[in-house]
This record gives structure tokens, sequence and C-alpha cells, in this order.
């Protein structure tokens, strides 16, 4: 059942309304919606990933009720699931061909078209695999680290407790402390000083030459 407008939105200038659909919205009120910023959905329009509905007299962009689920996925996607605008953009233009090519099979009476659509259709399900596999892999890859880091700090947390330290081969290497220091060197004051060798004021004199 379509939705009417409501009391507190059907006489504000940002908010228009079409006969027997949901009230089209301004991006201000989309952004509320979504928990996205007006900058954010303008980007994603650029990039291709959304097109409003439509626009008013005065060309502010408006968007129905399937631009907000569509924003909601790209959404879901980016934060959720950690894809990237790029691969957010093929995702959704897989999908709009998985949609076209649904409505041609069903009218086409050509078996080479339909035999094409369905090697175009497994193709992009393919390439849809392959996405959702690598993004597995590193999922898996980033939660194996997480549990190495986790049994690291039980093993330190067993320590505390008496059990055995986690970096034996710490303990093994001698220290730097232990390593003769300069200090326990003998002092360059032992050894003979220039002061102790006999000076030349000390030493006979040497006989005069004699004058010529």
């Amino acid at each position: 059942m379509p939705r009417s407008p409501s009391p507190d939105t059907a006489d504000r200038p940002d908010t228009v309304a079409r006969p027997d659909t949901t009230p089209l919205l301004r991006i201000q009120e989309v952004a509320a919606e979504t928990g996205l910023t007006p900058r954010s959905i303008r980007y994603y329009e650029e990039l291709g990933l959304l097109e409003p509905a439509g626009r008013s007299d005065g060309a502010y962009r408006l968007y129905d009720a399937s631009d907000l689920d569509r924003l909601r996925f790209i959404r879901s996607l980016r934060d959720d699931a950690g894809f990237s605008l790029a691969q957010i953009g093929q995702l959704l233009e897989d999908e709009a061909a998985r949609e076209r090519n649904r409505v041609r099979f069903r009218t086409s009476g050509d078996q080479a078209e339909r035999r094409a659509l369905i090697i175009d259709a497994r193709e992009r399900v393919e390439r849809q695999i392959a996405t959702l596999e690598a993004k597995r892999d590193r999922l898996a890859a980033m939660i194996a680290d997480a549990r190495g880091r986790r049994a690291h700090l039980d093993a330190h947390f067993a320590a505390l407790e008496g059990g055995p330290d986690p970096h034996p081969e710490r303990a093994a290497t001698p220290d730097r402390a232990a390593t003769p220091d300069r200090a326990a060197t003998p002092d360059r004051a032992a050894t003979p000083d220039r002061a102790a060798t006999p000076d030349r004021a000390d030493t006979p004199d040497r006989p005069a030459r004699a004058r010529r």
C-alpha cells in the first residue's frame, strides 16, 4: 500500500510527494535516513553507483525508496564487508545485468541469444565468486593472526602464574650486563704515564759543543 506523506513533511518545500507513490526525499533527508553524508551520496552518484530518481524544479536531487535501499546496501558492503567502491560498483553492475538478462532470457525465443545470456551471467557469477573468495581468504588470514596474538598473550599470562617462559630463548642469551664493562678493564691510569718517564729536564745535560 503506498505511503501517504506525513503531516510534518507534506508542507515542507524539500519533500515532493507524487500521487500514489512514496514521497521523494531531498539529499539531506536521505543522509539522515541512511547515516551517510550528503557529500558521500553525491560522490557515489559521480562514480555511477547511484542515480537519483528525479530532480525538483529547483534542480535539487530527489530520491525514492529504492535509492535508500541501494545506499544502505552500498554502506553495508563498504563498512561491514570491507569492499572497495570499485568492487561495489562491479557487484552492482553485475546485479543490474542479471536483472536485464533475466527479462531478455524469458522473452527471447532465439536459442543463440539465450545461450549468450547464460554465458554472460555465468562469467559474472564467476567474477563474484573470485571476489568473495579473495575477501574470505583475507579475513581468514586476519583471524588467524589475531588468534596467534591471543595465544601469545595467554602464554604471558600463564608465565605470571608460574608457567613456562614464553620466550626461553631470550633468557638463554647472555645479558649485556654480564659482559666485561669498560669500567672493569684496567684503567688507563695504570699504564705507564708520560709523567713517569724521565723528563728531559732531569737527564744530564748534553756536553756543550766546543765553540769554534
